[in-house]
């Protein structure tokens, strides 16, 4: 199975490496490895996380407060948001 990003979850993504690499120096590198260990995580197994609502299921992410926002569609698995736990939890939702 392949999996896809949202253009605004890559954005959200590339972000979050950005600020977390100004944070300290490889904490960003650490970050998109944790985040990629998740998606390698739900492609493995796309059903073993709980529905949010209707399709779309939420697999946290190790070691930060992140959580990856995706659906399974016929051609893999779609993130719709690498989303931060503090933020509102519906800003996503208006992405298809």
């Amino acid at each position: 199975m392949t999996f896809s990003f949202h253009p605004e979850a890559e954005a959200e993504f590339n972000e979050s490496i950005e600020y977390y690499e100004e944070c300290e120096q490889g904490l960003g590198y650490d970050f998109s490895i944790e985040v990629f260990a998740g998606i390698q995580k739900i492609v493995n197994y796309p059903t073993a996380w709980p529905v949010m609502e209707e399709y779309i299921r939420r697999c946290l992410v190790n070691r930060f407060p992140y959580g990856l926002i995706y659906s399974i569609e016929q051609a893999g698995i779609f993130i719709l948001a690498v989303m931060h736990l503090r933020r509102h939890p519906d800003y996503w939702k208006n992405r298809h």
